[in-house]
């Protein structure tokens, strides 16, 4: 995959001088494989793509869903978005009014206290501690890449894709580092969790670590609004429950990064012990860190962990285990997806004008009953205020 040479994504692991020995790689300019058409769809195979500005309806197509059940003037109604008490929702408890509560004070971008985290994050702990290392998930389900702390951004999606609990997401990590509200993004997501354990799953991704977060944004982050790094430790502590890869419908293969030549099957992913702190090298390194490539075989990877892995890779992997495709993030990708090994590999970035200068855009996956695809594709919302902040983090992204 190319480099769209914006500095954010320059991904490289800060530690001491990583693998030696380790050589930039010269990555060929891919083709696209889609013709984008704005507030129009397009048939790529079996997939269908939409483009969505967040300032401009969109007609929406037939059998699908609304976009925007709640108009797109923006600003919208954020509380009422995700906390509406739906036909689907789960039985009210004391417990998940309180939650609804915490929710509605999230999506105001408004931090819950110190106790609140820690409070949620032991219930999330419970939750994830029964998810397995690769998560069944069912369809329909929505699909989403890289987060990054841009919270209007993510609000933006849901927007677009739809309100909980009616809607069923994976996302596939980097929920915080770069984005000014990595604290409030992530606090969201791991509400709806517990919220909604049924609804969202959420995977690891390289930054849900503790070496990257002190680097990258998150550490400092927290620090500035809380005064201390109790809630980074928290959440780094609940980092490591989370599960590394998930599987919807048993066809379509989701994690953050890539394959590892230390995994042949599904079932070795299984036998992991996923609970500690992400390895610099070896297999559960490389379901983080690794990318997939234009080049045949195993590749050393440019990141300092992970490896390049080629076509011949892929297609033997999905062989094996009977999967159609492997979804994946971790990439900046301009159009917000893009279609590799002949459609067999699909990167998906869900962070619109990423570390607010790249100009990129956004998409999610939809896949429907029928396990059928679309594409949405959405542009940045518009921007707020931003945070005072000194100090700036390091332009190689991860």
């Amino acid at each position: 995959m190319k480099s769209n040479g914006c500095a954010c994504n320059d991904d490289k692991l800060r530690i001491g001088e990583g693998r030696k020995g380790r050589k930039n790689q010269n990555k060929k300019e891919r083709n696209k494989k889609s013709v984008l058409l704005s507030k129009s769809t397009a048939i790529t195979q079996h997939s269908i793509i939409l483009t969505h500005s967040s300032l401009c309806s969109l007609p929406t197509p037939e059998k699908t869903k609304s976009l925007s059940p709640l108009g797109l003037g923006f600003p919208f109604p954020l509380i009422q978005y995700c906390t509406d008490m739906g036909a689907n929702s789960l039985p009210s408890t004391e417990s998940n009014l309180d939650l609804d509560e915490q929710i509605s004070q999230l999506m105001q971008c408004k931090p819950l206290s110190e106790h609140q985290v820690r409070a949620l994050c032991e219930k999330a702990k419970e939750i994830l501690m029964d998810e397995s290392n690769v998560q069944p998930v069912k369809s329909p389900v929505t699909i989403c890449g890289d987060i990054h702390g841009q919270f209007h951004d993510l609000a933006e999606l849901f927007r677009i894709g739809g309100k909980f609990p009616d809607t069923n997401y994976l996302f596939m990590g980097d929920y915080v580092d770069r984005g000014y509200y990595s604290v409030e993004t992530v606090t969201l997501l791991v509400s709806l969790k517990v919220r909604y354990p049924q609804r969202i799953t959420i995977l690891r991704g390289n930054h849900e670590s503790r070496q990257i977060t002190q680097v990258y944004g998150f550490y400092d982050e927290c620090l500035r609004k809380y005064g201390n790094a109790n809630v980074w430790k928290t959440f780094t502590d609940l980092f490591d429950f989370f599960p590394l890869t998930a599987l919807v419908e048993s066809e379509i293969f989701c994690l953050h990064g890539g394959l590892s030549p230390s995994i042949e099957t599904l079932d070795n992913i299984r036998n992991f012990d996923r609970v500690q702190e992400v390895p610099h090298e070896g297999p559960m390194c490389d379901l983080l860190w690794s990318d997939p490539d234009d080049r045949c075989g195993w590749g050393i990877s440019p990141r300092g962990a992970g490896y390049t892995f080629g076509q011949d890779i892929s297609e033997q992997f999905n062989h094996t285990n009977k999967l159609k495709l492997i979804a994946r993030a971790h990439q900046l990708v301009m159009d917000g997806f893009n279609w590799a090994h002949e459609q067999k590999v699909v990167t998906i970035f869900s962070a619109p004008n990423y570390c607010y200068r790249c100009g990129n855009m956004a998409s999610i996956l939809e896949v429907d009953d029928s396990k059928g695809h679309t594409f949405i594709q959405f542009d940045p919302a518009p921007r707020r205020g931003e945070p005072d902040v000194t100090r700036r983090t390091p332009d190689y992204f991860l």
